[in-house]
């Protein structure tokens, strides 16, 4: 009878214990990882790279390099030539894929790549939003 008590009595606090544990781990707040490590956006050092390529050519060049990214992470759906055309973009102020920054098996897709992003580039270019 000692023994049944005895275990009872540990597997209660075993539970409680684990209860008390997961409601801790709940409680505590919610830290993205980036602020942890003070990791910069992604978006924001993409226009910051973006736009000493734009100025002199256009009035807003924050907007035009927002919206190249904004327009290039949504159209392009492959991973490897977003990538590859963020880069070029960020590098020269135009969409641009070198060759060598995709794989080989994805290097005839690169004409098709800019055909999607030519009109979004455009519009991004010559046709800004209204408020500006």
């Amino acid at each position: 009878m000692l023994v049944r008590i005895c275990s009872a009595a540990l597997l209660s606090l075993l539970l409680l214990g684990g209860a008390a544990q997961a409601q801790v781990q709940f409680q505590t707040p919610q830290t993205s990882l980036r602020s942890l490590f003070k990791m910069p956006d992604p978006r924001g050092e993409f226009v910051r790279l973006c736009a000493p390529h734009m100025v002199g050519r256009w009035a807003h060049p924050e907007s035009v390099c927002s919206c190249l990214h904004d327009h290039a992470a949504a159209t392009v759906e492959d991973a490897d030539l977003r990538e590859a055309l963020l880069r070029g973009i960020s590098e020269t102020g135009v969409p641009t894929i070198e060759t060598a920054w995709v794989p080989a098996s994805k290097q005839s897709e690169i004409g098709p790549t800019f055909t999607k992003i030519a009109k979004p580039t455009l519009q991004c270019m010559f046709e800004p939003a209204t408020d500006q």
